[in-house]
């Protein structure tokens, strides 16, 4: 019995590796064609032609390529090339998430370490460098999320507008779609254990107002301990099971 399975693996090993090289060549083909987001790609048939293989294989690839949203598989339709979101990364951390115990925030802290380090190279990059402009804009969320919180409204949704606004003059398409996956792992995790609003929206408010009157100041090191301060408490939130997700 146990060769039996043995011999099984060993013949299934082969078929995943030709699968893998499969979704490989499909991905190359998008990129030697210079396929955009959005694009047709060729016919089962095509493929299979093209890459010289079955079409259960071609099928494969392109539903493993569909998880990654390198494709998009419109039945009735055909399949176009997919616009490769972060939408795999968000599933997986929030998977890796939810499946610590409900105790245990270790995982939710190690996601809040690496968005923290990445806030903080990126506030430093802008400190000295937002126009007044730049710098009123921030200042008006801030003002909303305080109309919102003494309204007894939630200010999640404007603080994650702060943050955003707060690094896009950079004119990097990355640094909202990489923020905006950490936010969306913290609600989808908040919901499902089920955790309260911000207890202090106060304090939250008060240290984004920090954050812009560092900037005002061009106090590189005084955005930076700010951005700091504002993670510290972040962090003590969701030790506490409360669901501010600043």
């Amino acid at each position: 019995m146990r060769r039996m399975s043995q011999e099984s693996g060993s013949r299934r090993r082969p078929e995943r590796r030709v699968s893998s090289q499969i979704q490989h060549e499909v991905m190359q083909l998008i990129l030697d064609r210079k396929l955009q987001a959005g694009a047709p790609l060729p016919t089962e048939t095509e493929l299979m032609e093209d890459l010289g293989v079955s079409r259960n294989s071609v099928r494969e690839a392109l539903k493993a390529l569909q998880a990654l949203d390198i494709v998009d598989i419109r039945h009735g339709y055909g399949t176009y090339v997919g616009e490769a979101s972060l939408t795999p990364l968000v599933d997986g951390l929030t998977f890796r998430t939810l499946a610590r115990p409900d105790g245990d925030t270790a995982a939710l802290a190690e996601i809040l370490q690496v968005r923290e380090v990445l806030e903080d190279g990126l506030v430093r990059r802008v400190a000295g460098t937002l126009t007044e402009d730049e710098l009123d804009g921030l200042a008006a969320v801030v003002d909303r999320m305080e109309a919102a919180g003494k309204a007894g409204e939630s200010v999640a949704e404007l603080d994650r507008d702060f943050h955003e606004l707060l690094y896009a003059s950079l004119g990097n398409a990355l640094i909202p779609q990489l923020l905006g996956a950490f936010w969306t792992v913290f609600l989808r995790v908040a919901g499902a254990r089920g955790w309260t609003d911000d207890p202090t929206p106060e304090l939250t408010i008060r240290r984004h107002r920090d954050i812009v009157a560092a900037l005002r100041a061009h106090d590189v090191e005084g955005a930076q301990q700010a951005m700091s301060d504002h993670f510290r408490g972040i962090e003590t939130r969701a030790a506490q099971a409360s669901r501010g997700v600043g």
